[in-house]
């Protein structure tokens, strides 16, 4: 008797949904080269060095550079989250954020708490306390004068990215 050569193959729901939805993470490297993506990679850098150079300090001393510490480390961390997020498209896969109405809260915050903690950084900065903190201190207080402008920047384009949102 002659055998049949046909081969079934079935496969379940399960692995079928296991593929669909296992797909990697989108990159746009593009985003590095826009100016809000510029301005996101300055804050980073310029805000680490202005959190580092506090750091290196004896700032526990003096609560007004406690103040610039929580401000610069909170935002440094926030900005590289929302750097990753953007730079992975991950906005794309949550539609329910209003992810331009968050950007504009979040980089409108930081320009203004970054730009009280530049002013107390600059107003803290004295010879009178530590001879041997000031230029660290110095320092801290004009990047963190820099790092508001870049807030203020991307304040700025956040803004107009939900304005030109909210008309359409």
């Amino acid at each position: 008797r002659p055998r049949s050569h046909t081969v079934t193959t079935t496969s379940s729901s399960f692995t079928a949904n296991l593929s669909a939805s296992s797909s990697t993470l989108a990159y746009d490297r593009e985003f590095l080269r826009t100016v809000p993506g510029l301005l996101m990679v300055t804050e980073i850098v310029l805000g680490l060095l202005v959190w580092t150079l506090i750091a290196g300090t004896e700032y526990f001393l003096y609560p007004a550079f406690g103040w610039v510490m929580f401000v610069a480390v909170f935002y440094w961390v926030l900005t590289v989250f929302f750097l990753i997020i953007y730079m992975t498209m991950t906005y794309t896969r949550i539609p329910q954020v209003p992810w331009t109405m968050v950007g504009l809260c979040f980089n409108g915050s930081a320009f203004v708490l970054y730009l009280i903690a530049a002013i107390v950084d600059a107003s803290s900065v004295t010879k009178d306390l530590d001879n041997h903190n000031y230029n660290s201190w110095a320092a801290s207080s004009f990047f963190a004068f820099v790092v508001t402008s870049c807030y203020a920047g991307n304040t700025y384009f956040s803004f107009i990215s939900w304005q030109s949102r909210t008309l359409q």
